[in-house]
C-alpha cells in the first residue's frame, strides 16, 4: 500500500513537472519558410559572403554568433557565445533584443510558433557552400 502510494506521488509529481515543460516546436515546413523569409531578405542574404544590413544567413545552423567574416557586429553579439541551432534561431527571432539585450537586429519580431519554425526549417536547407 505504500509503494503504491509513494508511486502515485512520483507519477503526479511528473504531471506537474511536463506541465511545466514549454511545448515542442511544430514541425517546419522548409517552402513555406521560404516564403515567410521574404520579411527577412530585406537586411539577410542566404548567399555565402553576402553581408547586408544583417550578416549571410548561409549555414547559419550550427555556427557561433558573431562569425560571419567581414560583417560587424555588436559589440553584444560578439560577446553573446550563442551557437545557433533550431531553438536559439526561434527564440531570437521572436525576440532578438530580449535574447541578446544590445544587439543591432531591429526586425519586427516572428512571434508565431509555425512561423518560426518553417523559417529555421528553410534556413536548415541553405548552404555556406
Amino acid at each position: 500500500m505504500l509503494r503504491t502510494s509513494i508511486l502515485a506521488l512520483g507519477l503526479a509529481g511528473l504531471g506537474a513537472a511536463a506541465a511545466a515543460l514549454p511545448p515542442a516546436a511544430p514541425p517546419g515546413d522548409a517552402a513555406k519558410g521560404k516564403t515567410t523569409f521574404a520579411r527577412c531578405a530585406a537586411c539577410h542574404a542566404v548567399v555565402p559572403g553576402k553581408n547586408g544590413v544583417g550578416p549571410s544567413l548561409a549555414g547559419v545552423i550550427g555556427r557561433k554568433s558573431g562569425a560571419v567574416a567581414g560583417y560587424r557586429y555588436s559589440p553584444a553579439m560578439q560577446k553573446a557565445g550563442l551557437t545557433w541551432d533550431e531553438a536559439t534561431i526561434a527564440r531570437f527571432i521572436a525576440a532578438p533584443s530580449k535574447l541578446v539585450p544590445g544587439t543591432k537586429m531591429m526586425a519586427a519580431p516572428v512571434t508565431n510558433p509555425q512561423d518560426q519554425a518553417n523559417i529555421v526549417a528553410y534556413l536548415k536547407t541553405v548552404s555556406a557552400k
